[in-house]
C-alpha cells in the first residue's frame, strides 16, 4: 500500500502565497506521473497541475504563470507553490501519484486526503 500525505494548506489573502507538499510513502518501486488537483464546493474536480519523472510540467490556464510544480524523485515528495493567489483558488488540494510496486508492475493511482486552501479577498 501507498499513502499521500499533504501539508502546507491554509487561509491567506488575495496576492499572497501557499507552498503545498506531498510526501508517498509506502510499497514504491517508482512514481511516474504526479499531480495536483482541486476541489471547490458544488464543482467537478479540476487537474491545477502535473509533473512526469522526467520533470516535463503542465498546467490549468487558470494557474498558469502563478503556480510551479516540482519534484524530488529520491524523496517521493512534489511541491506546488501558489503565488498571487486569488478567491476563485479556494478548494481542498488533492495529490495524486502513479505509483509502480515493482519494475514491471502496472502503475496504480493514489490520492492524498486533501488539504484546504482558503483565499479571502
Amino acid at each position: 500500500q501507498v499513502q499521500l500525505v499533504e501539508s502546507g494548506g491554509g487561509l491567506v489573502q488575495a496576492g499572497g502565497s501557499l507552498r503545498l507538499s506531498c510526501a508517498a510513502s509506502g510499497n514504491i518501486f517508482s512514481i511516474d506521473v504526479m499531480d495536483w488537483y482541486r476541489q471547490a464546493p458544488g464543482k467537478q474536480r479540476e487537474l491545477v497541475a502535473t509533473i512526469t519523472r522526467g520533470g516535463s510540467t503542465d498546467y490549468a490556464d487558470s494557474v498558469k504563470g502563478r503556480f510551479t510544480i516540482s519534484r524530488d524523485n529520491a524523496k517521493n515528495t512534489v511541491a506546488l507553490q501558489m503565488n498571487s493567489l486569488k478567491p476563485e483558488d479556494s478548494a481542498v488540494y488533492l495529490c495524486n501519484a502513479e505509483v509502480r510496486a515493482g519494475r514491471f508492475s502496472p502503475r496504480i493511482d493514489y490520492w492524498g486526503q486533501g488539504t484546504q486552501v482558503t483565499v479571502s479577498s
